[in-house]
């Protein structure tokens, strides 16, 4: 009888298995589609045009090219206010210029995510 049951109960699971693995497939599916919607990055909003005002003349454009511009330098911060003259910026305006975009860079993501999108294009 023993036997007779376990061939009934073997019946039972082989008769229910495909609704068990399509379902464990839907989980699977849903927990795919959960993850990948928790790994996209947030969209950021472009910036304000008051947030991308040049500052002492200089534009984030200018700013991220002198940013960039130290790398033939080693990276150098104090070679900062030479490539800045090579687009036309004195020392002092790119003093300025340096301290303020950096504040708006960290304050403002949109700012933040823009200086990035140009640096990696430059």
């Amino acid at each position: 009888m023993n036997l007779l049951k376990s061939l009934k109960d073997m019946n039972a699971m082989v008769t229910a298995a495909p609704d068990l693995i399509a379902s464990a497939n839907r989980l699977a599916d849903n927990a795919k589609l959960q993850q990948a919607q928790a790994m996209a990055p947030a969209p950021v909003a472009e910036p304000s045009a008051e947030a991308l005002t040049p500052i002492a003349g200089v534009d984030l454009t200018v700013y991220v090219r002198v940013s960039k511009g130290i790398a033939a330098y080693g990276y150098d911060a104090a070679k900062l206010p030479l490539v800045a003259s090579a687009y036309g910026v004195s020392e002092s305006n790119w003093a300025l210029a340096q301290a303020g975009w950096a504040a708006r860079i960290q304050n403002d993501a949109a700012v933040g995510a823009k200086f990035n999108q140009l640096y990696a294009g430059a």
